[in-house]
């Protein structure tokens, strides 16, 4: 679990309330759905790797096993019960962001948290939801995504129904899963390991060499249709999946100061929920990070409690880790501050009662103050104020008296008249 400083807390929630302003700008709605989710509703839509780090809940430990309960790994599972739940009293299309902690139990690495912070936004719709909502989305993020001051990013997206329409096209559709989590982990081993998992799938030479040839396939729009009719030749079996990342991939082309944007197949997304679009945003010269926001389109993700469609497309800042990584290679160009505006330092009880009017009045005027009733010498307050605040006050006789105070700049040493 991560924990802060005060001062990199106050850095860490500036860029959460940042991305928080994006969101409502967009006109996104703020909900929060409980912690603690039913294990069946996770378990729903969990899927490969987050089945096996769901963290289960029971009352005690001798119930452990037949725990009915867990905490939710990420918002858009929580999401589709709660639209379920109360789509008598929303409007569609549901335009929603849910920013606060999941949970999962993932091998312990450095960056890699068990508690983390996810900023999420989601549209959905009830029976069907244009594709255009997909750039939107990834719009919204790329924007959020900008507050950060960031080195140029890179868009990389995909569709899952030209991977379908790939597969069935050289009949490896019964392969289905072993392929998708070979391309989905291909960038991150040598290629011959990619080829060789392939190669156990019992799949024909001319099988894995078109897949690989189509997992590298990335560009623009014309130049990936060329490559698969290419490797594939009648590009009819993945017509569906090509005329939607072709409207995405437009609309957000036209789209002013958009970062660039590429399609990409290797792009795949590891959650099972995912049926159309899909997507992943990178640092250009920090490939090493990993991507540093994702999301995509599901179709299908409430038909486990319900008969009715609520189609959606969402995407997420994984904040807790982006905020590590980012730290750790010198990368939060953010305006950073003190976490409060003053400490108001009392000499003696005398001045107790001038100290909180005057705390008191700044506060009025919207200011973060500290009162400090401790009887350390005047040296150790001012350490201790240089470490949480911008500036400090000394009340002493004469100030009580007269109302005048002087407010010393803890960083330039400067000082301020202030009065009452």
């Amino acid at each position: 679990m991560q924990e802060l400083l005060p001062t990199e807390q106050a850095i860490f929630d500036k860029l959460k309330q940042n991305i928080s302003d994006v969101y409502h700008h967009y006109g996104f709605l703020n909900i929060e759905t409980p912690i603690i989710e039913r294990s069946e509703v996770l378990l729903a839509k969990a899927g490969g790797d987050t089945e096996k780090q769901i963290y289960m809940v029971s009352k005690t430990a001798e119930s452990s096993d037949s725990a009915d309960q867990a905490l939710r790994f990420d918002h858009t599972v929580p999401l589709a019960r709660y639209v379920v739940e109360h789509n008598n009293d929303l409007a569609f299309p549901f335009q929603v962001t849910q920013i606060n902690r999941n949970f999962r139990g993932e091998r312990a690495q450095r960056g890699r948290f068990r508690e983390f912070y996810q900023c999420d936004c989601d549209i959905i719709g009830r029976d069907k939801l244009p594709i255009a909502y997909d750039a939107k989305v990834i719009a919204c993020i790329h924007d959020a995504l900008k507050t950060f001051n960031l080195p140029e990013m890179k868009i990389r997206i995909s569709n899952r129904k030209v991977l379908a329409g790939f597969l069935a096209a050289i009949n490896a559709t019964d392969k289905a899963t072993e392929i998708s989590s070979i391309i989905d982990h291909a960038e991150k081993i040598p290629l011959e390991k990619s080829r060789a998992a392939l190669e156990e799938l019992q799949l024909s030479s001319d099988q894995v060499e078109k897949i690989i040839a189509f997992m590298f396939t990335k560009g623009n729009y014309d130049e990936i249709e060329q490559k698969l009719t290419e490797i594939i030749g009648d590009i009819t079996p993945v017509r569906e999946g090509l005329d939607e990342l072709k409207e995405v991939f437009s609309i957000l082309n036209s789209i002013d100061g958009m970062s660039d944007i590429e399609i990409d197949f290797m792009i795949i997304r590891g959650l099972d929920y995912y049926t159309g679009t899909v997507y992943e945003t990178f640092l250009k010269d920090y490939r090493e990070i990993g991507s540093i926001s994702s999301g995509g389109r599901y179709e299908n993700l409430a038909g486990n409690f319900s008969d009715q469609k609520f189609p959606g497309v969402g995407g997420s800042i994984g904040l807790t880790r982006l905020f590590f990584v980012l730290n750790e290679q010198h990368l939060l160009n953010v305006e950073t501050s003190a976490p409060i505006d003053y400490v108001v330092m009392p000499l003696s009880s005398d001045e107790y009662a001038s100290a909180i009017k005057l705390a008191n009045q700044l506060r009025s005027k919207g200011k973060q103050v500290d009162i400090d009733f401790d009887d350390r010498k005047l040296g150790n307050k001012f350490n201790r104020a240089a470490k949480i605040a911008k500036y400090a006050i000394v009340v002493g006789s004469d100030e009580a008296a007269s109302g005048n105070y002087q407010a010393k700049d803890l960083a330039t040493g400067e000082t301020e008249a202030l009065s009452l």
